[in-house]
């Protein structure tokens, strides 16, 4: 009997199964074949107008009740076409009993039939499927009640953002993919610090908002401590010596910095409002450490020079020393 639909199986729940089962087997389902996340698939298409035709009967306990008492004689010869008996021999066998008169099979000319007052369906009903924006869209069949996908809960989402010093420090717009595969356009403020969190409106779940939590990424010159950015600055034992303008890399470039004569290794100077932006507008300063590099491979010349210079020198470095 090819008009018979098992809407059991087709949610794939038991025959007692209890109501609260039978939604969430068809929310599953549901979000499964939906023809949104199966473009052009005419089979999806096809199981998602089922799953919706079977929930309806099945939910409603009235036509569950009706179903179930009509299926249970489907099998049976003379049920489709012409006119069924009021009366049907037992599954036992054991002579006949009259079947429930709140369902008149004679009125059935077959399955679908009883499936289309089941369901309310016009007898002239259009048989064509539903097109995208109408009205019946994604119903099974003409049905006058309209069932939608369950939508997810609306809810905030947070992702971590890795963040060059440098990009933390200026801000400004900045295109970055998130590990959903989205790419989001992101205006990023001035002065980021890591555990700052920027908030992406409707970008969450279900229209939520989205959080990013920076982590400002380790430089390889500068170090941020508070407001203020450290960095160690390697140079000559003349330049030691004689002092004088520097180039030191600061976060706005090259500023040139004084340095003293006779300056020490780890000896600290400070570029003052050269550092991290506050939350108050200011800006904190950058701390340069002195320490002094000699050549690993210095050239003949210099050898030579170097050597001149041992010969006329009067500073001895040992002379106080505690032994």
């Amino acid at each position: 009997m090819q008009d018979f639909r098992n809407y059991y199986d087709i949610l794939g729940v038991a025959r007692d199964a209890t109501v609260d089962e039978i939604k969430k087997a068809f929310r599953r389902l549901a979000r499964q074949f939906h023809p949104d996340l199966n473009p052009g698939d005419k089979q999806a298409e096809e199981k998602f107008k089922d799953i919706n035709e079977a929930y309806e009967v099945l939910s409603d306990p009235t036509k569950r009740a009706q179903y179930d008492q009509f299926g249970k004689f489907w099998q049976q010869r003379g049920f489709k076409g012409g006119q069924q008996p009021k009366t049907s021999r037992g599954w036992d066998g054991r002579g006949d009993r009259p079947l429930d008169d709140n369902v008149d099979f004679a009125e059935f000319a077959d399955f679908n039939s009883f499936v289309d007052q089941l369901l309310n369906r016009r007898a002239n009903k259009d048989t064509s499927p539903p097109r995208a924006g109408t009205r019946d869209y994604f119903q099974p069949g003409t049905t006058k009640t309209t069932y939608t996908v369950p939508r997810a809960t609306r809810r905030d989402a947070e992702a971590r953002l890795a963040v060059p010093l440098e990009k933390a420090y200026t801000g400004g717009q900045e295109r970055i993919r998130l590990e959903d595969g989205r790419s989001l356009e992101v205006n990023m403020p001035p002065g980021m610090v890591t555990g700052q969190r920027i908030r992406l409106k409707g970008q969450g779940v279900a229209g939520g908002d989205l959080y990013l939590k920076i982590d400002v990424a380790p430089h390889p010159f500068f170090r941020l401590e508070g407001s203020d950015i450290q960095c160690l600055l390697p140079i000559t034992p003349s330049e030691a010596v004689l002092g004088g303008q520097l180039e030191v890399p600061t976060l706005d470039g090259l500023v040139k910095m004084s340095i003293p004569a006779g300056v020490r290794t780890g000896q600290r100077l400070r570029l003052a409002s050269k550092g991290y932006p506050t939350t108050n507008g200011r800006r904190g300063d950058q701390i340069v450490e002195i320490q002094i590099t000699v050549p690993r491979d210095p050239s003949p010349q210099e050898r030579d020079l170097y050597e001149k210079l041992r010969q006329l020198e009067t500073f001895d470095p040992r002379a106080d020393l505690p032994v």
